[in-house]
């Protein structure tokens, strides 16, 4: 199902990959993305098999009594924000027969990097797994140095997957997208997250360096709306 607005970069995976695959899109209705029965009523006209959720709205999706109807769900996925363990617990119980699947990934590094099947582990988090294809992960220090196993530092992504910078913002796209410190010529964006490694390699996300928060996907940033209000 197609449903997130096409200004979202999730939404160029939601139109292309079904049309790659054969598959059929099924496009919902504006603003479908915010009201789960209506979503509930689709999957089971159409019989989706696919769909995407930021966080908070699969938990909103999940209090829907009727989401047990959506028995042709085979795969959510769910990235723009930390997926907590109740949620995943919710999906394991209400939507058995669906695989859940944890993406992360900044607009800055072409929509997702890394990816986590979900499964129960007994753990208070949920990981963002592993990088994906021709896309790297290092959790480096302040002096851009490796940190061992369990040690919380800043996520850095390489790859083919890097934007060039942000457009006409030559000092920001400098501060963020930094010359790596591997002698290999990449470069690296600087995501502001902190993260981990655990003994597996697996990656889990501990949180952001700076006052960021998102909103249903929307990256708010704190500060701003201080100096706004320090203005008056």
């Amino acid at each position: 199902m197609q449903k997130t607005p096409f200004s979202f970069d999730v939404s160029v995976w939601e139109f292309f990959w079904p049309l790659m695959t054969g598959s059929t899109l099924v496009v919902a209705a504006p603003g479908a993305h915010r009201d789960p029965a209506q979503l509930i009523q689709v999957i089971a006209e159409e019989n989706i098999t696919t769909l995407h959720f930021v966080p908070s709205m699969l938990q909103a999706f999940l209090q829907d009594p009727a989401v047990a109807d959506c028995t042709s769900l085979t795969r959510i996925v769910c990235s723009g924000e930390a997926l907590q363990v109740d949620a995943q617990q919710q999906v394991f119980a209400k939507l058995p027969n669906a695989g859940l699947f944890n993406l992360y990934g900044p607009t800055e590094a072409a929509i997702d990097v890394t990816h986590w099947t979900c499964r129960d582990e007994g753990r208070d988090s949920v990981p963002i797994g592993q990088p994906i294809a021709n896309l790297s992960t290092y959790i480096l220090d302040n002096s851009l140095a490796p940190l061992p196993v369990g040690v919380i530092g800043e996520l850095y992504l390489g790859g083919e997957g890097l934007a060039r910078g942000y457009h006409r913002r030559p000092a920001l796209t400098a501060e963020r997208f930094v010359t790596s410190p591997f002698g290999d010529g990449q470069r690296l964006y600087r995501t502001g997250d902190l993260a981990r490694y655990r003994a597996d390699g697996v990656i889990e996300y501990a949180g952001r360096m700076d006052h960021q928060v998102k909103i249903r996907g929307l990256r708010i940033e704190l500060g701003e709306i201080e100096a706004r209000l320090a203005e008056h």
